[in-house]
């Protein structure tokens, strides 16, 4: 059981892999999260400014929701073109798109200064920006995950997912640096750009990076068996939506308690904590920075603490936590104590860690090689349309209807309850063999192998 995994790349070869995946989701988890967060704070009075302060906030939310429209359809094209001519290719095409649009929103005029066209401009920008993060996620955790062998595929695989608090952190930090040293007349004149300009620079080291690494010995490995037979094959979503729907299913329905808190937790709380807490931006934002610093070094933990005990006991912790958490959450909040605050962001994302840290490895040892980009893809992104989208829309449109927070903390804690219920109907994936996926795949010969019976989805070779 100590051999590594066929098509495995070498021990020294991993940590290069693992960097440039996490660099790289870093970037675009960077240009998505400061997309949410100068809506949060600033896109209402840019984009909106003929509305009250709480109705311009929800129309930026509503434009940062349509982001999430686009995520399906890039985990389709991403998806189907990953499982087809390789997982790197495809990254570095989705990191273009991503750090093009974030630098573009930079450069765009405001309502002011050109009118209606000024958030319809914005709009379509986020539409780039979703499809190309559709895209970046399954690919990044898939590099990661087939380079590297069972054993501790749940710590390897959890440093992508680490790309999410340091985008955030970074996102979130320059920001707050640029608030911290300019007027607020300053910062709405021109100070938000800078970050967003700043895209353009760290896209340049993201794709010095992401052109070093090797593709997949996984998927070349598949590619060779696929060139070696004459027949032809069905597309990958074809596949995975005839014989891997339930794995699908599982997946989307993990992801709810996952996307919907975490987006509560660290997007809303910035216009909760502003508006309704009465706290300055500084704090809101220097809370957001100092939980996120916290989840950045627990991911990993949480992801080889997967390897040890399995997926699916992390995952329910962490989503059982979390559907808790919420009303104690916003309760903290409301006492104006920074502390009170930093803690109240923080323990909720140690929850988010718990289900978030093994979700790479977890959604990977799903699907067999020709369709992991694809079903990992289409269950993570497709899930995000019902979960993150629209949650600081709901919540922001909860708490303007009833003043009160009790109803986000009832909507967080109904995800949490369909992500617990998702998890115990999936299976334990803890110790899979990424190539014995490929052999016992229900779809025989059409995925990667010989013909083989139709039983179920490769069984955990538990270590």
């Amino acid at each position: 059981m100590n051999a590594p995994a066929r098509g495995s790349a070498a021990p020294s070869s991993l940590p290069r892999v693992v960097a440039a995946s996490l660099i790289g989701t870093t970037i675009e988890w960077y240009d998505y999260f400061l997309y949410g967060t100068a809506a949060a704070l600033v896109f209402g009075k840019l984009f909106f400014p003929h509305s009250d302060p709480l109705t311009g906030t929800l129309l930026s939310f509503l434009t940062y929701a349509i982001g999430f429209a686009a995520r399906p359809v890039g985990a389709l094209v991403f998806g189907h073109f990953g499982d087809r001519v390789g997982r790197k290719k495809l990254l570095v095409v989705s990191l273009l798109l991503m750090g093009g649009s974030t630098t573009a929103i930079g450069l765009l005029p405001t309502y002011d200064s050109v009118g209606v066209a000024a958030p319809v401009l914005l709009t379509a920008l986020r539409l780039v920006q979703g499809f190309a993060l559709g895209g970046e996620w399954g690919g990044a955790v898939l590099l990661v995950s087939e380079h590297g062998d069972q054993r501790r595929r749940g710590f390897w695989a959890s440093w992508p997912q680490g790309g999410a608090p340091a985008g955030n952190l970074l996102a979130a930090g320059v920001l707050s640096l640029m608030t911290a040293v300019q007027s607020e007349s300053a910062f709405l004149a021109w100070g938000w750009r800078v970050p967003f300009l700043l895209s353009a620079v760290l896209v340049g080291v993201g794709m010095w990076i992401r052109l070093a690494v090797e593709e997949s010995p996984l998927f070349q490995q598949a590619a060779a068996r696929r060139k070696s037979r004459p027949e032809a094959e069905q597309a990958p979503l074809v596949g995975v939506l005839r014989h891997h729907w339930r794995e699908v299913l599982v997946a989307m329905g993990a992801r709810m308690a996952e996307n919907i808190s975490y987006y509560v937790m660290t997007t809303f709380v910035l216009t909760y904590a502003v508006t309704h807490a009465h706290f300055d931006k500084q704090s809101a934002l220097n809370a957001v920075l100092i939980a996120s610093a916290v989840q950045f070094a627990l991911i990993p933990l949480f992801g080889a603490l997967s390897d040890r005990v399995g997926r699916k006991p992390v995952y329910l912790v962490g989503a059982a936590g979390v559907g808790v958490w919420a009303f104690v959450f916003f309760g903290m909040v409301d006492t104006h104590s920074f502390g009170q605050l930093v803690v109240a962001v923080t323990v909720g994302l140690v929850f988010h860690s718990a289900m978030y840290a093994p979700q790479a490895a977890f959604f990977s040892e799903l699907f067999a090689t020709r369709l992991r980009y694809s079903g990992a893809s289409i269950g993570a992104q497709f899930a995000s349309v019902a979960a993150g989208a629209p949650a600081p829309l709901i919540a922001t449109a909860l708490l303007k209807d009833y003043g009160s927070a009790t109803p986000i903390s009832v909507y967080v804690a109904i995800a949490a309850a369909i992500t617990v219920l998702a998890v115990l109907c999936g299976r334990e994936t803890r110790g899979q063999d990424l190539a014995e996926v490929d052999e016992r795949s229900p779809e025989g010969r059409a995925v990667d192998g010989g013909a083989v019976d139709g039983g179920a989805v490769g069984k955990p070779a538990v270590t």
